[in-house]
């Protein structure tokens, strides 16, 4: 089977994720497949080191995890664990950082991760702000990141009591990002955007 043979009109579970073998990349989103971007630019794949670096060094010896991408987060609504034909959200988040080992398995992450991070690159703005802001508020993921290399900026929206996320405001180079689900971890945006060229 091709990717090309699939109906892109048709919804699809997660069992039917399990049995596809193409080379493409993709990610479902309330049972609709969407299509991974080619590999990603160089600043991309810098923006991305540096955080997971930040990230591993402030994570070791404590019982949060972090990974990254490809990886995946099977975000089920209110379904028990196991229930692949009642999942219709898979997404494979450049990073993302888990404090429940129980969501673990040999398959990825099931149920919300605490953090998200998407690392914006161009083709894909539409799909992170909207469809994947949706379903990570929806499914309850305590903070998700959006990093813009092309403009250098970091939004952070935190999950209120509500259930609905607040943002913060648009932080760039020489600001600092810190989280309550990380307690003293600084997240310095000059380590982040060092050497990064919007051109590469």
């Amino acid at each position: 089977m091709q990717l090309s043979d699939l109906d892109l009109n048709k919804t699809y579970t997660y069992a039917d994720y399990l049995q596809w073998t193409f080379e493409e990349r993709l990610e479902l989103i309330k049972g609709k497949i969407f299509k991974m971007t080619p590999a990603p630019a160089p600043m991309h794949q810098k923006i991305s080191w540096n955080i997971s670096g930040e990230l591993y060094n402030y994570l070791k010896g404590k019982p949060c995890q972090a990974f990254s991408a490809p990886f995946d987060v099977r975000l089920p609504q209110n379904i028990p664990s196991g229930y692949n034909k009642e999942i219709y959200t898979v997404v494979q988040p450049d990073i993302l950082v888990v404090c429940d080992a129980g969501k673990i398995d040999n398959k990825g992450c099931t149920g919300a991760p605490d953090i998200v991070i998407e690392i914006l690159s161009p083709g894909n703005n539409k799909k992170e702000l909207r469809n994947k802001y949706d379903v990570y508020e929806e499914s309850c993921v305590k903070e998700y990141w959006i990093v813009s290399p092309q403009d250098k900026t970091f939004l952070q929206y935190t999950l209120t009591d509500a259930g609905r996320y607040q943002a913060s405001r648009l932080m760039t180079v020489g600001d600092e990002v810190t989280t309550p689900v990380l307690p003293d971890f600084v997240l310095d945006l000059d380590i982040i955007f060092e050497n990064i060229h919007p051109e590469l």
